[in-house]
């Protein structure tokens, strides 16, 4: 079967088009891998874990950054707090380090806690449904929201799960839109 544009001929404006795959030719092996793993719940689950633990960070180091607009104490236990500004210009950086860092670490745990939940959830509806539609990330959204919430209560549950399906709906909703191609 002779497609236009592949095999080695010359194109309509006379330049040589490389040679492209043919049709009933076989798949390299560790393509046909890679694509199952990506096909995974396990895998995507992962993924989401990393990305969200990564994008996680990120967004805690720059939130910590910001908090200090006004730092009055340095975080003490049961001792008094000592006022950052009489500690030493180093010792000032060090503890302010220390905590972007916790919190950086902190947020980055959460996110990538939600990420990976909200991801297997959603490809588990989807293997069960065996459709891709909007339903599957709203179902996941509520179900995620419930765990999120459930230390709360029944009440906290509800509202974690409906806020979180509406959260996915909307976003669902705007990945779905048709994209203004120019």
């Amino acid at each position: 079967m002779n497609i236009p544009g592949f095999g080695g001929a010359a194109s309509s404006a006379g330049v040589q088009v490389p040679p492209g795959p043919q049709l009933g030719a076989p798949v390299d092996p560790n393509v046909k891998w890679l694509s199952n793993a990506m096909e995974s719940c396990f895998v995507k689950t992962g993924m989401s874990g990393v990305a969200g633990f990564g994008l996680g960070g990120l967004f805690g180091l720059f939130m910590a950054s910001m908090a200090y607009d006004t730092p009055y104490h340095t975080a003490g236990g049961a001792s008094p707090a000592t006022p950052i500004s009489s500690l030493p210009w180093r010792k000032q950086l060090s503890v302010g380090f220390k905590d972007m860092g916790k919190r950086s670490y902190s947020t980055a745990k959460n996110f990538g806690a939600v990420g990976a939940v909200f991801s297997g959830i959603e490809c588990g509806v989807e293997g069960l449904r065996a459709k891709n539609d909007m339903t599957n990330g709203v179902a996941a959204g509520c179900m995620t929201g419930a765990i999120l919430a459930r230390n709360g209560g029944p009440q906290a549950a509800a509202v974690g799960c409906a806020g979180f399906a509406a959260f996915s709906a909307a976003i669902d909703a705007w990945m779905r839109m048709p994209k203004d191609e120019e």
